[in-house]
């Protein structure tokens, strides 16, 4: 089973007590405004999500690591690698992608996690390129981008929703762990 600690986090694949804390994250419209149309997700919705998050594990060998913390166990959101396939521009790279609950925003855990993400997808899996996709007013996720040393590449539109999208990226051979 693949998993990364970091000082205050571990990053692991996931359990099925994991929906229900998910499933509360997904439900909060200030989480998920930034992600696709800002809908939110119920229970059945992350239940999906998760199944189809641990069939990329199995098929490309990486995936959405669960992010909970050490500290008290409690799942914080999650964090890791995907195959942005909605976005078809930009294959066939590997996206790094977070998502936590409002009562772990502005602590870190974000760029903490992502960082060790960026480690991971370099020292075990040999990617050598990662992107993250980014809406423009996404100041949060703008922030943990530039802490990556990610840049941006390319400005772009949601194929399906029409919005602005911006794509930085980082070459892991120059990344500093």
């Amino acid at each position: 089973m693949t998993e990364i600690r970091t000082p205050r986090l571990l990053l692991r694949r996931w359990h099925d007590d994991d929906l229900v804390p998910l499933a509360d994250i997904n439900a909060d419209p200030r989480v998920m405004h930034w992600v696709g149309d800002g809908s939110v997700l119920d229970l059945e919705e992350t239940a999906e999500a998760v199944e189809r998050w641990e069939e990329e594990w199995d098929e490309e060998g990486f995936g959405l690591f669960a992010v909970e913390l050490l500290a008290s166990g409690e799942l914080a959101g999650f964090t890791g690698l995907t195959m942005p396939e909605f976005l078809p521009e930009v294959m066939p790279s590997v996206a790094i992608a977070w998502r936590l609950g409002t009562q772990f925003w502005g602590q870190g855990y974000a760029s903490e996690a992502a960082h060790a993400t960026l480690e991971f997808a370099l020292q075990d899996r040999g990617i050598e390129r990662v992107i993250s996709i980014v809406r423009p007013q996404d100041d949060a996720s703008e922030n943990v981008s530039r802490k990556l040393g990610m840049t941006p590449e390319r400005e772009t539109t949601h194929p399906e929703y029409g919005f602005p999208l911006r794509v930085h990226a980082i070459d892991l051979t120059e990344f500093v762990g």
